[in-house]
């Protein structure tokens, strides 16, 4: 996938971090049958900038789903100093949020294929000792799994919300059903 076989200079690394938040804003916004050059444009590099770092297309939807995956991931670990189900409700919220680009890039990518499931485990690995810290606390309730909060979730996110406003109120009654009983 492009350049990963020697450390990037500091001036590439910044380019390809930047033809990344543009690629996965534009596929956010138009698929990805996106223009190449759009992504360039955004990114303000030439289109032989992106292709240096992404020969083909799928080496760029790749890379995006990868750096997507590690951004949750990083959140994960960033909320670990919350208290319990904040920590949970504010990931589940940034999950939302990578369900966007992951399903932008679903028709492009293979579900079944090894990328994917490298992906899905990384962030139950990060993501289930959330939703357990938040049960072992007393906070969620005890009778979902970690499969039933993502399905749930997941499904949130894949329903055409009429506003942000609705799928925000969406998710917080998921969360607050996600609250154990008092």
């Amino acid at each position: 996938m492009g350049d990963t076989a020697r450390p990037l200079r500091a001036d590439a690394r910044r380019n390809r971090d930047k033809l990344i938040a543009a690629a996965r804003e534009t596929f956010a916004e138009d698929g990805v049958a996106a223009s190449l050059e759009e992504i360039a444009r955004r990114a303000h590099v030439g289109i032989g900038t992106l292709y240096r770092h992404f020969p083909t297309r799928k080496d760029l939807f790749q890379s995006v789903y990868l750096d997507e995956v590690d951004k949750l991931c990083r959140t994960a670990e960033e909320l670990s100093d919350r208290p319990p189900f904040e920590a949970l409700a504010e990931w589940l919220r940034a999950f939302v949020a990578y369900f966007a680009t992951k399903r932008a890039l679903a028709e492009a990518l293979n579900h079944d294929s090894a990328l994917f499931a490298g992906g899905r485990d990384k962030i139950h690995a990060v993501a289930k000792p959330l939703l357990r810290r938040a049960q072992e606390a007393g906070a969620a309730r005890s009778d979902v799994a970690f499969d039933d909060v993502i399905r749930l979730v997941g499904g949130i996110s894949g329903v055409q919300a009429a506003s942000e406003e609705q799928r925000e109120r969406l998710i917080q009654v998921a969360v607050d059903g996600l609250r154990a009983r008092s």
